[in-house]
């Protein structure tokens, strides 16, 4: 054996890391705080575990903004291509939606992640759940568990705790408490619903999805659909636009995106008759009912020419949902304060993986990809810290991006 590695946190970047330290023959101990693993990568499959996007890829990498030129190493070895090879060498085959974003077959995360357990055992991995990292005392990391205190003293460590939404899936953020104050950017909501204090006229639609728009907040625009719920607006269309909402810009939506202004004006020169302006909308346009009550609900006073308000309602609203509700956080520890590898620099043989690090990305395939990416990429660097072989480790990276 190479040495004992412990990787903590067993979400997607925590088991590719442990992977990657397992194959390259070191003695892996997985350590997850919860009594199962992969909580939040379970959820993320509740409607389709979406796990990458087949896109060019200066295209993909661009997503991820800012982070990009850290992240473009991690992600050109382990991209859009090498994930879906790594799901169906897991017997998981993949297909690839219209819009480019990539599935499993059977769509749900369950036996993808019971085929990865199942691999990760055959390594040798060795899990121990319900066990709390409570910081370091020295070179060892210590534990809250079950039977008491436990310390584990490794060769290397890979951290993988996720960000700071949906603690009760596991990511917490409480890991800040344990790293150098200025390698961490403070969190923030990122893929979030926010808050529109409704009328009662809007309870009745509550759950309705508003499909066919175009949503655009600053210079970020999307044709897609969003949720309208008890608590505001959410959904895909929201989250794409999420990052200028929160950055201040006002969120506007087109209703009609696929008529002009003078096609609306001409199917509203008909007389309206003794219909109400619901009914006269809904005949005249197409308009279904929750849009109708978005235009009079946000809308009034209505002006004149209907056709101005309808290309660009405006959407009001009290901010973004609380941080622990948002899909995903920015924030986290500060690329400027890990090497190339991912090894923090203040504290050598320790390596940060997944959303631990102050990246965020769209919905679509993005977030997944760039954890597994980064859990790899922090994986490997820790195997070759301590001097095993990464002979095996370059399984999926001899493919060409």
């Amino acid at each position: 054996m190479a040495g004992k590695a412990l990787v903590i946190g067993a979400g997607p970047a925590g088991l590719m890391a442990a992977e990657m330290l397992a194959t390259a023959g070191l003695q892996v101990i997985l350590a997850e705080a919860k009594p199962t693993v992969g909580r939040k990568f379970l959820m993320a499959g509740k409607s389709g575990l979406n796990l990458t996007k087949d896109e060019a890829f200066e295209v993909f990498v661009a997503a991820y903004a800012e982070a990009a030129a850290d992240l473009r190493p991690m992600l050109a070895a382990f991209g859009p291509q090498q994930v879906q090879d790594w799901a169906r060498d897991l017997g998981q085959d993949v297909f690839t939606g219209t819009s480019g974003r990539v599935f499993p077959k059977g769509m749900k995360t369950s036996p993808l992640l019971r085929a990865w357990m199942a691999r990760l055992a055959g390594l040798g991995v060795e899990l121990r759940t319900r066990w709390q990292w409570q910081g370091w005392d020295g070179s060892a990391a210590v534990f809250a568990t079950s039977d008491g205190r436990q310390d584990v003293q490794a060769d290397v460590t890979v951290l993988a705790l996720g960000g700071a939404s949906w603690a009760r899936l596991g990511s917490d953020g409480a890991w800040v408490a344990h790293l150098d104050a200025g390698a961490v950017a403070p969190f923030q909501p990122a893929n979030m619903g926010f808050v529109v204090k409704w009328s009662q006229h809007m309870h009745r639609h509550f759950g309705s999805p508003v499909k066919n728009v175009v949503l655009r907040a600053g210079d970020a625009r999307v044709k897609g659909e969003f949720v309208v719920s008890s608590q505001g607006v959410e959904g895909g269309g929201v989250y794409a636009v999420s990052r200028a909402m929160r950055e201040g810009a006002p969120l506007f939506v087109d209703l009609l995106p696929d008529m002009r202004k003078d096609d609306i004006r001409r199917r509203l020169e008909r007389p309206k008759g003794k219909d109400s302006l619901s009914n006269y909308l809904r005949k005249a346009l197409k308009l279904p009912p929750v849009k109708i009550a978005l235009l009079m609900e946000l809308g009034r006073p209505l002006p004149d020419d209907l056709a101005l308000i309808l290309k660009n309602l405006p959407i009001a609203h009290a901010g973004p949902r609380p941080m622990d509700q948002a899909i995903s956080t920015a924030g986290g520890v500060r690329f400027g304060a890990l090497d190339e590898g991912l090894m923090l620099c203040a504290r050598p043989g320790v390596f940060v993986a997944g959303e631990m690090m102050d990246w965020e990305a769209p919905t679509g395939g993005y977030l997944i990809n760039g954890c597994l990416a980064s859990g790899r990429w922090a994986g490997t660097h820790a195997a070759r810290f301590v001097g095993a072989s990464s002979a095996e480790l370059d399984i999926y990276t001899k493919k060409k991006t």
